[in-house]
């Protein structure tokens, strides 16, 4: 039997039985063995009945006394099987609900090994829905430590593992281990036969923790080289555009009414270097926000021109790409720089003049929407091209802005804080950028976090800064007052805002089902002064610039992740106004209140970012990008962070060294579909 083959392969699994393994993802023989257990009982000790402890799980060597007539509850739709069971101390009962058959299966008299949760009920020691079997006839798979896995309704775990022990015995020669002796020793890591095995039926604990390594470490190595030989494919099947004329840069940065900062300086040397590469730049700039991404992309997107390219910056709203508009033409006035606009909501005849100029080449730099990836928009001689806000586009997305071009250079921008040992395995196929470090006189957010029974006197707070001209934001979670969650509504909390305390202010809502038109005429009018306050959901979050606007309020701060809330605090302080920042939660929850106290002591996004993968997991943090890889079933980005630099250490051998081709070729096999989707050139 080989890995690809169908579990149909083995006896016991019918039609009907493969339909439940379906709804587990599980159709072939690899799907089954790599459907790990969610966790173990250790039956490896007998305890006695009178030494039992409450609400233990406990194994027991007992003899049936008696069995009792079952007990019917109509009105539950129960039956209860009960035996008096004893050993060489105590007596208790075996109680089981819903299986009537078992009393046909218990021979008084006879010896049976039990498995179940211990309970006290007085002086009677019951063990509840115990396994069970017949001592003289105790199998393999139900002693020692045994694997508990989440099942549907329809399987059960006895049948269940003994499908995956079929499997194992039925596979055990074709498995070979594609992690050669060499690297295995150097690291430390065991074999992939004894991991499989000791994953599902461990000989004891070390076994376990052995197998448990080799799994994990396999996660993460398979994913950062598949992405590493995106990297490489990516640089290997095509030729970049040279761009090797800079003199006018040095002048651009000299009359900049402020200085940059030495990470951003950092920044746009590696930029320059791509550029003299000869291969196509593929680079994420991440960033806090304020740290000054835009400087960098509009000094990136000037080289281009100077060099006789084309450039294109696309964001993921129409406000932002009017925002970035309208800073690059601010930022290129005194270059000979034809920069133009395109966005959904231009009129047909506009958009038309605009097509035709670029791909007469009369447009140096686009900037707009998802407009620029339509079809009938053909670039002369596209060379750069820059998203913003990254994770707001898909892959594809990318891939068709790029295409756009002969294998262009790819700038990616994200305000988005990422910890470093997340990005490195997230965006292995990219080089990363970091600019940790925030301009010089930027200043710091008052950030306080505050209960519902201060709100007067925290809108009498925010209304004497409108009334000193100032703006202010007010998020909360749910666009409509909801039956099933606890929250503020954007609907309601304007009409109670309105007529509590702010009578005379001018109130605006925007949220996520507004159409486009309406948001940005909003947002716009927010910008231009004409809303006092803007009543929002967390669809402001992503780079909206209004300088004016000082006041953060967030209600139920409790239902945001802290990176989230750091991005919404964002949206002020960027004037020359001291800012503040209010988060409404009288949720006494500790963790609610450890993650409460973590932003109002830093600024910091990378230090937030590390916090909320520690107190939320992973998998929010990981919906930034869908890299189409394998998601993780066993690795913990947490708490195997020692498994991940080994991994990395390896990835660094292989990649090194030529005599390791065999672990390309099989990483290729096994994830050609997902290589050929992400490479973009």
């Amino acid at each position: 039997m080989k890995f690809n083959d169908s579990i149909k392969n083995i006896k016991g699994i019918g039609p009907q039985k493969f339909k439940e393994f379906l709804k587990l993802n599980i159709e072939n023989i690899e799907d089954l063995l790599y459907y790990f257990p969610r966790s173990y009982e250790d039956r490896t000790r007998i305890n006695s009945l009178a030494e039992s402890k409450d609400q233990d799980n406990s194994g027991f060597v007992v003899k049936v006394k008696k069995i009792y007539k079952d007990r019917f509850i109509k009105g539950k739709k129960l039956i209860i099987t009960k035996a008096l069971i004893e050993d060489e101390n105590s007596i208790g009962e075996a109680i089981w609900f819903n299986k009537p058959f078992i009393k046909k299966s218990l021979i008084v008299g006879r010896n049976y090994y039990l498995y179940g949760k211990v309970k006290r009920n007085h002086n009677m020691i019951q063990i509840i829905s115990p396994d069970y079997k017949l001592l003289d006839n105790l199998s393999f798979i139900e002693q020692g430590i045994i694997p508990i896995y989440k099942l549907t309704s329809k399987l059960y775990q006895k049948e269940f593992r003994k499908f995956i022990n079929t499997a194992l015995k039925e596979t055990n020669s074709s498995i070979v281990d594609y992690l050669p002796l060499e690297l295995r020793e150097k690291y430390n890591l065991c074999d992939i036969k004894f991991a499989i095995k000791n994953i599902h039926f461990p000989k004891d604990y070390n076994s376990y923790k052995i197998a448990k390594e080799r799994l994990i470490f396999d996660e993460f190595f398979l994913l950062q080289m598949a992405l590493k030989l995106i990297k490489k494919n990516n640089i290997e099947k095509s030729k970049g555009y040279i761009f090797n004329k800079f003199s006018e840069v040095g002048e651009f940065i000299e009359k900049l009414p402020f200085k940059l900062t030495k990470a951003q300086s950092n920044v746009i040397n590696e930029i320059i270097e791509d550029f003299k590469s000869g291969k196509p730049m593929n680079r994420l700039i991440q960033g806090d926000v304020g740290s000054g991404k835009t400087i960098i992309a509009t000094i990136a997107l000037l080289i281009a021109s100077l060099n006789g390219y084309q450039g294109a910056m696309m964001a993921p709203t129409e406000i932002l790409a009017n925002q970035h508009y309208s800073s690059l033409s601010k930022l290129f006035q005194g270059f000979n720089i034809n920069l133009c606009l395109l966005t959904g909501n231009m009129s047909q005849q506009q958009k038309k003049e605009i097509i035709k100029e670029i791909s007469q080449g009369k447009i140096n730099i686009v900037v707009g929407t998802h407009a620029i990836i339509q079809k009938n928009i053909q670039f002369y001689n596209l060379g750069l091209v820059i998203t913003d806000e990254q994770h707001r586009f898909g892959v594809n997305q990318r891939a068709l802005l790029s295409n756009k071009g002969d294998n262009p250079h790819i700038m990616i921008m994200t305000a988005t804080p990422i910890p470093r040992t997340l990005a490195h395995i997230l965006y292995g196929d990219l080089d990363i950028s970091i600019i940790d470090e925030l301009p010089p006189g930027r200043k710091p957010i008052g950030t306080y976090h505050i209960s519902s029974n201060l709100e007067n006197r925290l809108f009498g707070f925010v209304k004497e800064h409108i009334n000193s001209g100032r703006q202010a934001y007010i998020i909360c979670p749910l666009v409509e007052e909801s039956n099933n969650i606890k929250a503020e509504s954007v609907i309601e909390l304007k009409k109670y805002l309105k007529n509590k305390y702010f009578t005379n202010e001018k109130i605006a809502i925007i949220h996520g089902r507004l159409n486009n038109n309406d948001k940005d005429l909003i947002m716009q009018q927010f910008k231009d002064g004409l809303i006092d306050i803007l009543v929002s959901t967390t669809i402001i979050e992503v780079g909206i610039n209004v300088p004016n606007a000082n006041i953060m309020v967030i209600y139920n701060a409790e239902r945001f992740g802290l990176a989230q809330l750091h991005q919404l605090r964002g949206r002020v302080g960027r004037g020359p106004f001291k800012s503040y920042c209010f988060l409404l939660s009288d949720n006494k929850n500790k963790i609610t209140q450890e993650r409460m106290k973590i932003i109002t002591n830093t600024n910091n996004g990378f230090i937030i970012a590390e916090n909320d993968l520690t107190l939320r997991g992973p998998g929010e943090i990981l919906g930034i990008r869908q890299h189409g890889l394998p998601e993780l079933k066993i690795g913990n980005i947490i708490s195997d962070t020692e498994i991940i630099q080994k991994a990395k250490k390896v990835c660094e051998d292989v990649i090194k060294s030529k005599k390791f081709n065999s672990i390309e070729k099989h990483i290729e096999k096994k994830f050609l579909q997902e290589i050929n989707n992400i490479c973009l050139n």
